[in-house]
């Protein structure tokens, strides 16, 4: 048999959601088999859903796990195929593990070795590190099973299991995304195909998780380092491809390094074989086109994962609405579309809360927006409850100038407000804030910073503005719903007479680098002023940001687009003297 029909199953695991995980795999399961597939792969940990975190610490969690996984060995007994899925198995600890399942029995398991322990993971807080590196004889074919981090090391088990005979490498992922990650991965996973002449099927989940959005992407690449399947991006897929597996031998033997390193005494891949079954079933079907879904545009990627992101954290925490505090600038105009793409116009509501400093331009871009949208819209102006606070607090403040004092009570009764509306609705407030206000602290805690959901915390404001401009361009019927007027006028606060954000802030053209520079690359002054930036802006920026962190701390979590976000990415002490 020279052919095997090979399924990858991308699906939206829910961490705990267990029985609803199960069943989603049964479901794959199924459509696998009707389309012929001999192996179908999951991701990891998708019986518990990614990143479980400290229910790994619950007994009772992990034996559930574990039951769920014997219920879809019981439930799949009467399938000719093998399914790969990835679980917590428990014996002197517990491991990050992938089963491998045939005819009702789990006939083999792989304990993840190398565990990631940086960024946003934590994954040696929970798990022991697997040692071994099995080989599954599946269907009388050597198959290498391994796990995510695994791959990217060139001499870890892709290789050791291509040396010791495995003709096709089944890599599960729950791997994070960050814009352009996608790149990376599939250079990766070519590389170790090629090098190590065998195909190679890299599952990987899809789904929003707190501030964590899995992008799919799954992918299939031949000994040539070639890709023959490719999953969508940000949806549920099924990918099938068929492998021959005579380009295999075909690769080995044009190429010598294989060789060199089965004779180099520093390569011992201790392989253990595990037999499931002796020969493939006999199937009537035809041969598979090749299926590769092509890669979102710049634009689309970050803003399809701000989608997925919303759309999921409000549904998985059980919301049905959000409400959002429109301004009738370009933040809360991207965060009001991403979320009736995310919800639909339904479950969306706005709420304009003018104040004395607010423009009648402001006011006219709310009504625009929330008419393009199709969305509910509440006014409650905050003059008299401002001018109430003021005379209430008028001996206190005897004597001393209008402040940021008088500012952030302007914000923090909008966020009461916000609030309010949210217990008596149930709606989840979003916030507005982007990346670039976070980073330097100009946002109120308590105020604006008061919600249940981040949408864009994580997008620097110049990506705000290429965002908005993106879905105005892709607009339904030719109709863009963010008004034009949005973008062009000077960002403001609208807390004082003609208040501007550079009256506190550099331009974003400027302050947006530095930030990267120093957030997400840990520049330091004298580096940053080498890109040509003047020093006395970067050590004002650098300043702003590292006084910002008790307010980063107080947050609503927000979804992760960057290489490195504030939240699990950014520990930095509060109390902290270092400064640079």
């Amino acid at each position: 048999m020279n052919t095997v029909r090979i399924g990858i199953a991308q699906i939206n695991a829910g961490v705990g959601d267990l029985e609803g995980n199960v069943e989603k795999i049964l479901q794959f399961t199924e459509a696998a088999s009707r389309q012929g597939a001999d192996i179908v792969a999951f991701p990891e940990l998708a019986v518990t859903g990614y990143p479980p975190e400290d229910l790994l610490l619950k007994p009772k969690f992990v034996e559930d796990n574990y039951a769920s996984l014997v219920k879809i060995a019981k439930k799949t007994s009467l399938l000719e195929m093998a399914i790969v899925v990835g679980f917590v198995d428990r014996g002197d600890d517990i491991y990050n593990a992938a089963a491998v399942i045939s005819r009702g029995k789990i006939a083999g398991i792989y304990h993840k070795n190398y565990l990631p322990n940086y960024g946003v993971f934590d994954e040696k807080r929970y798990f022991k590190t697997g040692t071994g590196c099995p080989l599954f004889i599946l269907w009388g074919i050597p198959v290498g099973v391994n796990i995510c981090e695994d791959i990217w090391y060139p001499d870890g088990p892709c290789m050791n299991q291509a040396l010791g005979g495995a003709q096709i490498i089944i890599n599960i992922n729950s791997s994070p995304y960050h814009a352009g990650k996608w790149r990376f991965r599939e250079r990766m996973v070519s590389t170790r195909a090629s090098d190590n002449a065998v195909f190679i099927a890299y599952a990987n989940m899809v789904g929003g998780q707190d501030e964590l959005v899995f992008d799919g992407h799954s992918m299939v690449f031949n000994p040539r380092g070639e890709l023959i399947a490719r999953g969508k991006q940000f949806e549920e897929d099924l990918i099938m491809a068929d492998v021959d597996l005579q380009l295999v031998g075909l690769a080995r033997l044009h190429d010598p390094r294989r060789r060199e390193k089965m004779a180099s005494p520093q390569v011992s891949p201790q392989i253990t074989t595990v037999k499931v079954s002796d020969t493939i079933p006999k199937k009537k079907r035809v041969r598979l086109a090749p299926r590769t879904a092509e890669p979102l545009s710049s634009a689309e990627e970050v803003y399809q994962a701000l989608v997925l992101g919303t759309r999921d954290y409000v549904r998985k925490n059980g919301f049905k609405k959000v409400v959002i505090g429109l301004s009738g600038g370009i933040d809360s105009s991207l965060v009001a579309v991403i979320a009736v793409d995310a919800l639909g116009k339904k479950n969306v509501a706005g709420v304009f809360m003018p104040s004395q400093y607010t423009l009648s331009e402001s006011g006219e871009d709310v009504q625009g927006l929330v008419k393009n949208l199709g969305i509910r819209l509440d006014t409650i102006p905050i003059r008299d409850i401002f001018k109430d606070y003021i005379n209430m607090l008028s001996e206190e403040f005897i004597g001393l100038k209008p402040d940021v004092t008088e500012e952030n009570i302007q914000a923090r009764i909008r966020g009461n407000i916000m609030m309010a509306l949210s217990n008596k609705f149930g709606w989840l407030v979003l916030t507005t804030g982007n990346k670039s206000e976070m980073s330097v602290g100009y946002a109120t805690l308590y105020g604006d910073m008061a919600g249940g959901f981040a949408v864009i915390k994580d997008v620097p404001k110049t990506l705000v503005y290429e965002l908005a401009r993106y879905r105005n361009i892709r607009g339904k019927e030719g109709l863009s719903p963010i008004p034009e007027r949005v973008f062009v006028k000077e960002p403001t606060a609208e807390l004082r007479p003609g208040q501007k954000d550079t009256d506190s802030l550099p331009p974003y053209e400027i302050l947006d680098p530095i930030l990267h520079a120093y957030v997400e690359e840990d520049r330091s002054v004298k580096e940053i002023a080498a890109m040509g930036y003047r020093e006395e802006t970067i050590t004002r920026v650098i300043s702003m940001v590292d006084r910002s962190e008790y307010k980063r701390r107080q947050a609503p979590p927000g979804i992760k687009i960057t290489p490195r976000a504030f939240g699990k990415d950014w520990r930095v002490p509060i109390t902290n003297k270092y400064r640079r």
